[in-house]
């Protein structure tokens, strides 16, 4: 399956009105799960632990190689990223797909944590493979956000 194509001027454009006032914890559970993606978004991995989601699930999306997280009965597995800037929180949310919504949700643990969650439109019956993506996917993957974070117009902080 090809990757989508981004209008790299409308992410740029985008306002960050998605984040929340010094949004702290973010649940991954797709691609931004791999160390090679955030390194070629932000520069570097930042600190992680695994994390679960009971209540949702990482579905997979019609014509798109990454997931979404939607309301389900099983749980969903990710990370929580914890030391994020400022600034990343702004790069990851200009990258974001339009038809996210950045909601604080409950994990495993008592913990919370930010987390893309998806409309319930183009969700496949079945979830997202991880591994499928690692092995069809990831190399491209990577090389394209690396491409779409040299284009990206510096924000100040």
């Amino acid at each position: 399956m090809p990757l989508p194509t981004t209008n790299i001027a409308a992410e740029l454009a985008r306002p960050a009105d998605r984040l929340a006032p010094d949004p702290d914890l973010l649940f991954v559970y797709g691609t931004l799960q791999f160390p090679e993606v955030l390194e070629a978004l932000l520069g570097r991995i930042p600190a992680s632990t695994p994390a679960r989601a009971k209540g949702w699930r990482a579905a997979a999306l019609a014509d798109r190689v990454y997931p979404g997280l939607v309301r389900s009965t099983e749980r969903a597995t990710g990370l929580l990223l914890d030391d994020l800037t400022p600034a990343e929180w702004r790069a990851l949310d200009d990258f974001e797909d339009d038809h996210y919504d950045l909601h604080r949700i409950p994990l495993e643990g008592g913990r919370h944590g930010w987390a893309y969650i998806w409309p319930a439109a183009d969700v496949l019956p079945h979830n997202w493979s991880a591994r499928a993506f690692q092995a069809e996917h990831l190399d491209s993957y990577a090389a394209r956000c690396a491409g779409i974070a040299a284009r990206r117009i510096p924000r100040a902080s």
